[in-house]
């Protein structure tokens, strides 16, 4: 089995898109400590079960792209649009609902949006 790299700029930018995202999972699982730091918790309130819902999510954020990345279907790169966009969803709730009004959750919205865009772009036909 080959490793397969897409073509066409389209599959690319998902392509692409999926990897970032499972890099950051990967980053998610290994390092939760500074993944959390990073995300604006105090790390000394963090309990082992926070590490352990951490690392969880992490997982999922490295299992889904790696899903698309291996298998280079639309519904994998539908899939890893699709829960980037809940994921930005939930960010946007949080900016109004929590008061999180502060530039880091800005940034990581439109990151999650970018992120988001490309595998979504390219399975609905758009790109």
């Amino acid at each position: 089995m080959e490793f397969y790299f897409p073509t066409e700029l389209p599959e690319q930018i998902a392509f692409l898109a999926s990897a970032i995202v499972g890099l950051i999972g990967l980053f998610l699982m290994v390092l939760p400590a500074t993944a959390l730091r990073l995300g604006g918790f105090q790390v000394g309130q963090v309990t082992p079960d926070g590490y352990g819902a951490t690392r969880s999510t992490g997982g999922l954020y490295l299992g889904l792209p790696l899903c698309a990345l291996l298998f280079a279907q639309d519904f994998y790169y539908l899939a890893v649009g699709v829960t980037l966009g809940f994921s930005a969803i939930g960010r946007l709730l949080s900016l109004f609902l929590d008061r999180g009004f502060v530039n880091r959750n800005l940034v990581l919205l439109l990151l999650q949006l970018v992120l988001a865009a490309g595998p979504l772009g390219y399975s609905l036909g758009y790109f």
